[in-house]
């Protein structure tokens, strides 16, 4: 679904990631972790036009993206939950879901609307509430359903446990398994190391800006020290 080829992106003259290659095949969680300040949080939003790439290529369902702003690329199916969810704390749930299916039909925002809600029933407990009033965990599961009503075929989550009461964290991991079944690619940033490799298909660690591991999930949850070492949870043996 995705692909990025030698890929760079920065501020300016700063480049916070180079020469990186990474996928995110449909209906697998492809998680990108490493430490603070690595590039994850850039590259994603490099994915969705919000940050300039430098170099290399960035393509999606074989469509090449160069040129693309944003909302172009939220109409061919790229949809972000970004960190710190940033939704709009003065309107209401229902008001924050209306936004985020701006590039779509009626017809089309109600029924994902619906799908959305029963995805996380909580949302339509407080479907009039003003979204500013909701706990963390609540507010992550709206910033998901926001992005859902844009109908992605490609979903990017930042930190999605930031912050987060342990049973929010399992609902919300819980979401994406559910959403993985559907079809949908995910790519997933994460400080939650082993949160991550529990439901990763394919996990890359970025550090300073590069590639510095890269496995399927089934590997790296057999090796977590060496991921660990990357992280700097651990020092390499």
């Amino acid at each position: 679904m995705l692909e990025l080829r030698g890929f760079a992106c920065g501020y300016g003259l700063i480049r916070a990631v180079d020469g990186l290659d990474l996928t995110a095949p449909e209906g697998m969680i492809t998680a990108l972790l490493g430490p603070n300040g690595a590039g994850k949080t850039s590259t994603i939003m490099a994915i969705a036009g919000q940050v300039q790439a430098q170099a290399g290529s960035v393509r999606f369902a074989g469509a090449d993206l160069a040129g693309l702003g944003p909302a172009a690329r939220t109409r061919l199916g790229i949809a972000l939950a970004p960190e710190g969810r940033r939704i709009f704390p003065d309107l209401t749930v229902g008001e924050n879901l209306l936004v985020g299916g701006y590039t779509r039909s009626s017809a089309e925002s109600r029924a994902t609307e619906e799908s959305v809600l029963a995805l996380f029933p909580r949302l339509r407990d407080r479907h009039r509430q003003r979204a500013g009033t909701l706990s963390g965990g609540e507010q992550q599961m709206l910033a998901i359903g926001r992005a859902l009503m844009a109908g992605p075929r490609l979903l990017m989550v930042d930190e999605l446990s930031l912050g987060l009461m342990p049973a929010m964290v399992d609902q919300c991991f819980g979401a994406l398994l559910d959403l993985r079944r559907r079809g949908i690619a995910i790519l997933l940033v994460e400080q939650n190391t082993h949160r991550a490799l529990e439901v990763a298909d394919h996990v890359t660690v970025l550090v300073s800006g590069r590639k510095a591991y890269e496995a399927d999930g089934a590997q790296a949850r057999q090796d977590p020290a060496l991921v660990d070492s990357f992280l700097g949870m651990k020092e390499p043996a």
